[in-house]
């Protein structure tokens, strides 16, 4: 199929959607162009890693369905509005030599992750190009990036590297309908897209899904009356409470991992108050790495204006904060598979009680990122710091 071809059938599948998501480029509103056929990822494989050998380049299609031509060499990466992706190029390509700039939200995960252990030559990418949530062109530009990785809902940002003559190759947050693991999988075939390595693309992305269908096949014989009311405190701060409802990723979790999502009828990242948190009186509560507040701020009742004293998952000590290892653990990242088991371990832990999340994440680190984790690196894994927030 030539890319001609490509581009008109990706002009009559494309569709919009719009979603709240301070997790992948500041705290606006994004609307993504999403492409969720099966053929049009055919399409996509069969126009991928076009290398014409007199020109020195390679041409693949995006999430978006442009046709981006790439140099051959890939040499200096910018990523900019998709806030994950740094961990996950890191996984793929087992170094962060040739990323020269990372928004400054990626760079306070990575500072309070284990990401710079592994790749301490993160912390030499740039952030000033990010201004006040903004990419500053001209900053970019003296970055020489030979690419740019951004968030596919940007279409200005898009627009901007496009007049600029950068090459921008687009990864969509939403064409899997908010299902994480295959986000992730989406992520990861883009990358062995644009670097010419499928048979790494598919052994991680196997390993996603081989640990989703292990998770599905205990939490799918739940009987809905014996699931608990799960509530995602998404961005908690400044008395401003976020949550994660139905068309996005808190859903996924929930859903997958064996809970009720109390937030199901709102959509997005919807604002809510604490007499609709009385309402919903979740069994569990998860606390992301968007928000600096821990578990402790719940327990002891310290956040200004909000009395959590009588919430259930409160009184029973159920108050968890996402692990922070990689990347911050609630958008798809390179530990993606590790978040599916590590919350089924918390919201039904009678069903998953001979799965030791400990060796599970020493296993996966020392096969993925060869590296060997202590006990105490655990530990900082487990309780992350509350600047990790970026707040």
């Amino acid at each position: 199929m030539t890319i001609r071809k490509i581009q008109k059938f990706f002009a009559g599948v494309l569709t919009v959607s719009v979603l709240t998501a301070s997790v992948f480029g500041g705290s606006a509103l994004a609307s993504e162009t999403e492409t969720t056929s099966e053929t049009a990822a055919e399409a996509v494989s069969e126009a991928e890693s076009e290398t014409t050998e007199s020109t020195g380049t390679r041409t693949i299609v995006d999430h978006t369905g442009a046709e981006v031509v790439l140099p051959e060499k890939i040499e200096r990466v910018v990523i900019s509005s998709i806030l994950p992706l740094p961990s996950v190029y890191c996984l793929f390509r087992g170094s962060a030599d040739d990323i020269v700039g990372i928004h400054p939200s990626s760079m306070a995960a990575a500072e309070n992750s284990y990401l710079l252990n592994v790749f301490p030559e993160i912390a030499n990418a740039d952030t000033s190009f990010v201004e006040n949530g903004e990419v500053n062109i001209e900053q970019l530009l003296a970055l020489k990036p030979d690419v740019v990785f951004y968030n596919a809902s940007n279409t200005e940002e898009r627009e901007m590297y496009d007049n600029a003559g950068i090459p921008a190759v687009g990864f969509s947050v939403s064409m899997s309908d908010y299902d994480c693991v295959e986000t992730y999988a989406d992520w990861i075939q883009l990358l062995g897209d644009i670097y010419g390595e499928q048979d790494t693309a598919n052994e991680i992305i196997a390993e996603g899904r081989n640990v989703a269908d292990e998770i599905k096949s205990v939490t799918s014989t739940i009987a809905d009356e014996d699931k608990p009311k799960v509530l995602i405190l998404f961005n908690y701060a400044d008395g401003i409470i976020k949550t994660s409802g139905s068309n996005f990723f808190g859903q996924y979790w929930i859903e997958t991992a064996g809970g009720i999502n109390v937030a199901a009828d709102l959509s997005g990242t919807p604002e809510i108050n604490m007499e609709q948190v009385y309402e919903w009186d979740p069994d569990i509560i998860f606390i992301t790495n968007f928000s600096p507040y821990q578990p402790d701020d719940l327990y002891n009742n310290t956040i200004d204006g909000d009395d959590w004293s009588n919430v259930t998952a409160v009184k029973n000590q159920q108050v968890y904060k996402f692990p922070l290892g990689m990347y911050r653990w609630f958008p798809p990242a390179s530990d993606t598979p590790l978040v599916l088991k590590w919350l089924a371990s918390k919201i039904r832990p009678d069903l998953f009680k001979d799965m030791d999340m400990d060796q599970e994440i020493k296993d996966y680190y020392e096969k993925y990122y060869h590296v060997t984790l202590t006990d105490e690196d655990l530990q900082k894994i487990y309780t992350p710091a509350s600047a990790a927030a970026g707040v």
